[in-house]
């Protein structure tokens, strides 16, 4: 494996993992988050793992003109390009109703799904001379209906359709893996969420509710499976693999998925997650059953 560009973004433990393992296998690697002080810290570790050499490239994905630096930058510096791993999104919450400026979500579509869009259209010219791959991390909610995620879910179902079309497009020139994880140790699984006002904030009791009693896979896990999903030249990799079983159910009975969704999520007529049947199962002990221990702090990186 000659060279991975990694996309990343604000989930920062999954972030590291998805760069320790491509070091593990020998890549050279362009780190791109907003965090410089983290993206060091990360390069560290990577060539300690065993990476050739590593570069890091502060900026914004939801800036098209940081998008193709980004990749300017890594074919300047290396030459070409074979992996680009577009794993960069934001986590929102609050019912549709209860929010009260659609727009306050407009920053969900400019890093979840331009974002990866933008840096795809800037990578492509050089993947396709590698003949090489993207991995790019959806989310099962891009199939999943979760309540109170409306605008996450549809970020998501966005990013599927369309690199499910460009893979079509392209056919054998560039694989295309389309990750689509469950709940993941992560900021996103620690509570940091985009609020109603538009605001990015940690909100602790509503990741209890939104996650209930859904387990929560280690980052290291995930992250190991990604790379070999990619390795393998996989078209799509669920994860945890148990997850799959939810897409079964969402295509053969949806009317029982959307029962069971307002049953632990909504509190009768509305979606008050304080009054939520999810939360209070995770407040019943689930949590410390289910989660890793490291969600269990409210230690979160500041943007």
């Amino acid at each position: 494996m000659a060279l991975a560009l990694l996309a990343l973004g604000p989930q920062s433990r999954a972030i590291e993992q998805l760069a320790y393992q491509y070091a593990m296998k020998g890549a050279s690697l362009v780190l791109v988050a907003r965090r410089e002080w983290n993206l060091r810290q990360v390069a560290d570790q990577a060539f300690q793992l065993g990476a050739h050499d590593v570069i890091i490239l502060p900026g914004d994905v939801a800036n098209p003109d940081d998008c193709n630096r980004f990749v300017q930058a890594t074919i300047s510096h290396y030459g070409r390009l074979d992996h680009l791993v577009c794993n960069a999104g934001i986590a929102s919450v609050g019912a549709f109703e209860e929010i009260p400026d659609v727009r306050n979500y407009s920053s969900q579509l400019d890093v979840n799904f331009w974002g990866s869009v933008q840096t795809t259209f800037a990578a492509l010219p050089h993947l396709r001379q590698s003949r090489g791959r993207i991995v790019v991390t959806a989310s099962a909610t891009g199939w999943n209906p979760v309540p109170r995620m409306s605008f996450y879910n549809a970020a998501n179902a966005a990013l599927i359709n369309f690199f499910e079309t460009l893979r079509t497009e392209l056919g054998s020139e560039v694989g295309i893996t389309i990750v689509t994880p469950g709940w993941i140790e992560s900021e996103m699984s620690k509570g940091k969420f985009l609020k109603e006002h538009g605001e990015v904030e940690v909100d602790q009791e509503m990741r209890d509710a939104q996650i209930g009693l859904f387990p929560v896979e280690y980052a290291k896990n995930c992250a190991k499976a990604m790379v070999q999903a990619a390795r393998q030249g996989e078209h799509y990799l669920t994860v945890p693999a148990w997850f799959r079983a939810m897409y079964l159910w969402r295509v053969f009975a949806p009317e029982v998925v959307e029962i069971c969704y307002r049953l632990l999520y909504m509190h009768g007529h509305d979606a008050n997650q304080t009054e939520a049947l999810s939360k209070k199962m995770a407040e019943a002990g689930g949590k410390h059953l289910l989660y890793p221990t490291s969600l269990r702090s409210d230690d979160i990186k500041s943007d």
